[in-house]
């Protein structure tokens, strides 16, 4: 236990500085692709896969690591990349997101590289909304700049696992429920698909989405009302952060929020898909009010529901 804190103390000596550790792969072509090492688990050479009759085609089989039996995405596959040599090196990403454990069948793992979010560019809005990437950067390999796709991995699992949006009934406080048709919720998240499900899932109960894409967005959003004269709490019910952004992460958001006397008693929840006592430090670090992990459409309707029980 004393190692475990030991661990989670030392990552959370980095809030407010906005970094991340992105870990570089290959898909069996030159060009290079990431994804957080905090949802990465371990990476190992690919082992022997049992089929999975009537899985999802992106699904390669099923690999047995250690009695644990995992999914194995064949990433490449599921970004819709077509072009790429078949034969060479093969490993598995393996990664935990929101409470599931799978494993993503990749080429070549190159290395670990620390960086700052604001090193982390969006995709161009020419690529459309149909791309698999939520952010890019740049990386000097052998005196050459190089491009680096940062992975979309929510997006990926969305299109193998249906996320639900259906609320029960249960969760539902009548009482409640009547008081929060036409109040604003804002939602920080640098992923579609995560905003999409927020948003599908609140809008059921007549509150209305105010969409930010980063960290940076949404606080030269805060404070453009705050310079307008505005009282935060009359323009949004709360906000819902993502912790991974380009520009600027969830933490780092709440951390200048929670130092701005003008807005500092925002209701924050970070909505994230990583999870473990590592978030938990985190959210007690920087000052937010709830950490919840992502597609829990029940879970979303109580935070907005006790959020409205403590005002009104």
């Amino acid at each position: 236990m004393a190692n475990i804190l030991d661990s989670v103390d030392l990552r959370t000596q980095l809030v407010g500085e906005n970094r991340l550790e992105l870990l570089i792969f290959k898909l069996h072509t030159s060009q290079l692709f990431a994804i957080n090492v905090f949802k990465v688990k371990e990476v190992v050479k690919l082992p022997k896969l049992n089929s999975l009759p009537g899985s999802h085609p992106n699904i390669t089989g099923v690999a047995n690591i250690r009695g644990l039996s995992i999914p194995v995405i064949n990433l490449r596959q599921a970004i819709s990349m077509r072009h790429g040599e078949e034969e060479g090196e093969c490993n598995l990403i393996i990664t935990e997101y929101n409470r599931s454990v799978q494993g993503f069948l990749v080429g070549e793992v190159m290395n670990i590289e620390n960086l700052t979010w604001r090193d982390i560019q969006p995709p161009p809005s020419q690529v459309g909304r149909n791309n698999y990437l939520t952010a890019l950067t740049k990386l000097n390999r052998d005196g050459a700049e190089r491009l680096v796709s940062i992975i979309d991995v929510e997006k990926v699992l969305s299109e193998i696992i249906e996320y639900n949006v259906h609320i029960s009934d249960d969760v539902l406080d009548q009482n409640i429920v009547d008081h929060l048709h036409g109040r604003k919720i804002l939602i920080v998240d640098d992923s579609s698909t995560a905003r999409a499900q927020i948003r599908d899932t609140l809008s059921q109960l007549g509150l209305e989405i105010i969409e930010a894409t980063n960290g940076l967005m949404a606080l030269n959003m805060l404070k453009k009302w705050c310079d307008e004269g505005k009282n935060i709490n009359d323009e949004i019910l709360m906000m819902f952060t993502d912790a991974e952004m380009p520009e600027m992460d969830g933490y780092k958001l709440t951390h200048e929020i929670r130092n701005d006397p003008r807005m500092n008693d925002i209701h924050i929840a970070l909505n994230t898909s990583l999870s473990g006592s590592f978030n938990e430090a985190m959210v007690k670090k920087v000052g937010c009010d709830r950490f919840i992990s992502k597609f829990q459409p029940d879970l979303l309707v109580e935070v907005v529901q006790d959020r409205l029980r403590d005002i009104l």
